[in-house]
């Protein structure tokens, strides 16, 4: 697949405002600033395809970016220290749990968690929430390039652990949008899902 073909479709406050179901979509969801538009950027290698920044909620709306003809990318929201009222935030919550129960096309979610710290109760609950609903997800640790190799595989480790501990097995990545470390395993994680087709 090309992924540098990816270019920005629409921006959707809801479900309902989505693109017709016709392509399969990989989503990238998971706290404010934990780097979601940095990885969309560097998987398909276009800098400013998915706008970042330096304050947490700044994606207000599920962001979708079309890779040629193969699928969607979904940037959603950001949950945890966003700086908006508690009123949108619960309004992004129900949305996106909206668009996660019932998007037909949605093949994979990739939960990204900062691989610095270990899973915060939100990440856990996210996890469980997953699980529970039978919804294929793999965990992408971002800014790896943050930590040494044994810092990173102790990250590898508990994140793994937390997910075990709640019977759940999906694979665990590391990556870093700086270097682009395991990115090439994130790009063939998504080919393979669009090959089981």
């Amino acid at each position: 697949m090309d992924f540098q073909s990816a270019r920005f479709i629409t921006s959707a406050p809801s479900l309902n405002q989505c693109p017709e179901e016709s392509l399969p979509e990989f989503c990238f969801a998971g706290r404010s600033n934990v780097g979601k538009s940095s990885i969309i950027n560097r998987i398909t290698n276009k800098k400013r395809l998915a706008r970042t920044s330096n304050t947490p909620g700044k994606t207000q709306q599920m962001n979708y970016y079309r890779i040629g003809d193969s699928c969607f990318f979904v940037d959603l929201p950001g949950f945890g220290f966003a700086k908006v009222p508690q009123k949108e935030r619960d309004r992004w919550g129900k949305d996106i749990q909206e668009y996660l129960l019932k998007r037909k096309t949605l093949k994979l979610i990739f939960h990204l968690v900062d691989s610095r710290h270990n899973p915060t109760k939100l990440d856990e609950d996210f996890f469980y929430w997953m699980g529970s609903n039978g919804k294929p997800f793999a965990v992408l640790l971002t800014k790896s390039d943050k930590l040494s190799a044994n810092k990173l595989n102790s990250s590898k480790s508990i994140t793994k652990n937390f997910l075990s501990e709640m019977n759940i097995e999906v694979p665990v990545l590391a990556c870093s949008a700086v270097t682009g470390a395991g990115i090439d395993e994130v790009q063939q994680l998504i080919n393979d899902f669009l090959n089981i087709e």
